[in-house]
């Protein structure tokens, strides 16, 4: 798919193996795109890896949000059951 011109290998549209992966390959496109090197096709190629990139970036991070916003309910939830009881201690 990529052609052999200074090019990182990576260059199929694998599913990353973790966020930090995604957007160290991320930046590669952004820079082999920012060098004016790569042709018609290869950016082409680039910028539909780049979407789909950043696609699972988004779903990622909305994961982690999404699991940030349970804790604070499972907290909140704890305080509520512990709070009648603590505020007639006091």
């Amino acid at each position: 798919m990529a052609e052999e011109n200074g090019m990182p290998e990576e260059a199929t549209t694998e599913k990353p193996q973790n966020y930090e992966a995604a957007v160290a390959r991320l930046e590669q496109i952004i820079e082999r795109l920012d060098s004016g090197q790569a042709g018609l096709r290869e950016t082409l190629d680039l910028c539909r890896e780049g979407q789909e990139l950043v696609g699972y970036c988004a779903g990622e991070l909305d994961a982690v949000g999404e699991g940030l916003r349970e804790l604070r309910l499972d907290e909140l939830a704890a305080q509520l059951e512990r709070g009648p009881q603590d505020q007639t201690a006091t």
